[in-house]
């Protein structure tokens, strides 16, 4: 993958993000800051998803660790455990009491 597919597939995910905390129902607050650094602030914590275009991955950090997920030409796989981003995503912000969030899932 090249870097510009690289870009332009996580500006899609991070829309996608974007619009489902948008429509969130809990109480969170988010900011894409400098950097394309996505900063989603729950009551439990903060939970930070950024861009790594030396790797080609999507990186969270969160309460429950740090996550790395690489494009599997369908969608963002954790490459320890195949979890899918916007599913885990999910339920890191529910798991820092954030509330129920959907990201479009199929």
């Amino acid at each position: 993958m090249t870097e510009t597919e690289f870009n332009e597939l996580t500006d899609v995910t991070f829309d996608r993000i974007e619009a489902g905390l948008e429509q969130a129902d809990g109480d969170i607050d988010f900011e894409l800051a400098a950097g394309n650094v996505l900063q989603i602030d729950c009551p439990g914590g903060k939970i930070i998803v950024n861009r790594q275009p030396a790797m080609r991955e999507i990186w969270v950090a969160a309460r429950s660790g740090g996550f790395h997920y690489r494009w599997d030409g369908a969608v963002w796989l954790n490459t320890r455990d195949n979890s899918e981003l916007l599913a885990s995503l999910s339920a890191m912000i529910a798991s820092q009491d954030g509330g129920d969030v959907r990201f479009g899932q199929d």
